[in-house]
């Protein structure tokens, strides 16, 4: 047993670091879902790919004798909100990076309209406000159940309680715009094709 003063490294380094594309695409990532550092994208790198490497030891087997641990292994993955409807081993092994990103607190804070951009998001979460099944959560990276989405609000002594708050209108505001973005991308798609078959 190692020194428990010396916790283990949750994440794997890339082997090419300075890799333009991957290098750019981790970027973005961390753009859009508001993450602090790249290392929080290599621990949940890591993670799925640990799924991934359970599948695939999994399809070695034979039918009989994977059955047990293929139902627990897409139980979970089904609790975390990572697969859904009637999912096999092949469903695992097509799970992305984004799939996982998606289950984080910070983002489902996001799409349920308490925060206005990741970023806020983040920092009502850091800063207290935000409470999962009445008791205050402080970790943005946790990922939460689909039966622990439900129970996501503003924690009872967060003055974001008062619908009348400034965040509070800032945040549905932005929920709208981002409810009207799709349907005008629609509009504008429907527009550019009624333009091609006219012309």
């Amino acid at each position: 047993m190692g020194d428990p003063r010396k916790s283990k490294k949750k994440y794997v380094k890339p082997k090419r670091p300075f890799e333009s594309d991957r290098f750019e695409s981790e970027l973005q990532l961390v753009g859009t879902y508001g993450l602090r550092n790249k290392k929080e994208l290599w621990r949940h790198r890591t993670e799925l790919s640990n799924y991934r490497r359970q599948a695939r030891s999994l399809l070695a087997l034979s039918v009989d004798d994977r059955a047990q641990l293929e139902h627990e292994l897409i139980r979970k993955l089904t609790r975390l909100g990572f697969l859904s409807g009637s999912p096999d081993l092949d469903d695992v092994l097509d799970l992305s990076l984004e799939d996982v990103l998606e289950r984080r607190l910070q983002t489902i804070v996001l799409r349920k309209g308490l925060a206005c951009s990741p970023h806020h998001a983040r920092q009502l979460v850091t800063h207290g406000h935000i409470a999962l099944n009445s008791s205050r959560v402080t970790t943005p990276s946790r990922l939460i159940t689909v039966a622990e989405e439900e129970q996501i609000r503003y924690a009872a002594r967060s003055p974001l309680n008062d619908e009348s708050h400034p965040t509070r209108i800032a945040a549905s505001t932005a929920a709208q715009r981002a409810k009207a973005a799709p349907a005008a991308a629609d509009m504008d798609e429907d527009i550019f094709d009624e333009e091609g078959e006219a012309s």
